[in-house]
């Protein structure tokens, strides 16, 4: 065997052409073999991705939160303002509307500091006999024992003064006054009304209750119930010296009740219950 022939046999087969490879080996397909190094694009994708969903949620709750990012921004600012009218509409409002309704409706009958009233006159019960003392001699005028005795030292304090207190009018029956109300309202052709704002309806009347008195001038008569009255030098020394004998004008000037000023009627409130009977008994206001 020749050695000088193999270098030549291996170039032939080098050399030599497709046609000498065999039909099964080429026809196999031919196979790129990939690289085992994962592609980087993926995974960065996904980073991407997931880093946009969380910023678009942060925004979100931001923008929900704060309403910096939403054009709106100050509708959640003005929606705390109609939420506690409607809160208070829905359920609680019916309730107070409901306790509201009747006291804006008791008001108006609250509001006069008078609670039981007749044309401005408080209803007062008659003084038993028994505890009524006379103050002049003539017995034909008497008050309770505590506001006679009062009386009595104040005229005489007067009389000292050189003023002459003289009592009108004091403790009268309710029967009294219906004449001193009906008859004379019918004689003047007066309506109930104007009556009464100069005299009380029987009933209704402070001499019933035997502490108070109408006071004239011994001096001057002529001035007996009238507004002049209080020109007179019997009613100036009641003004000053009145009070140290508990006695007080019963209608002032602008008196709660209403009534026409009458400087001639005072009454006593030197005891517990003659203090009750025209201040607490009538629940009166203060200004």
């Amino acid at each position: 065997m020749k050695n000088s022939s193999l270098p030549k046999q291996a170039e032939t087969v080098v050399d030599g052409s497709t046609e000498e490879i065999p039909e099964a080996i080429r026809d196999l397909p031919v196979v790129t073999v990939a690289s085992s190094r994962p592609s980087p694009r993926p995974g960065l994708f996904w980073k991407m991705l997931g880093l946009a969903v969380v910023a678009f949620c942060t925004a979100l709750a931001i923008n929900y939160q704060f309403g910096i990012l939403s054009p709106k921004a100050y509708i959640p600012l003005l929606e705390p303002t109609p939420e506690p009218k409607s809160s208070t509409a829905s359920s609680p409002s019916p309730t107070p509307s409901a306790s509201a309704t009747p006291s804006a409706a008791a008001s108006p009958t609250a509001s006069p500091s008078l609670p039981d009233n007749l044309l401005g006159h408080l209803p007062y019960e008659e003084a038993p006999a028994a505890e009524l003392e006379s103050i002049t001699p003539d017995g034909s005028h008497r008050l309770r024992k505590a506001a006679a005795q009062a009386y009595q030292q104040m005229e005489q304090a007067a009389l000292a003064s050189g003023v002459s207190l003289v009592p009108i009018s004091s403790f009268r029956t309710v029967k009294e006054q219906e004449g001193i109300f009906f008859e004379v309202k019918a004689q003047r052709g007066q309506v109930a009304t104007k009556r009464a704002e100069v005299s009380a309806p029987p009933g209704y009347s402070e001499h019933h209750t035997g502490y108070a008195i109408d006071i004239g001038d011994g001096n001057m008569p002529s001035t007996n119930l009238n507004v002049s009255f209080e020109q007179t030098q019997a009613f100036q020394w009641l003004k000053d010296n009145a009070a140290f004998y508990s006695f007080e004008l019963s209608f002032p000037k602008d008196n709660p009740q209403g009534v026409s000023y009458e400087p001639w009627h005072w009454r006593f409130v030197g005891d517990r219950q003659s203090l009750e009977t025209f201040y607490k008994a009538r629940k009166l206001k203060k200004s």
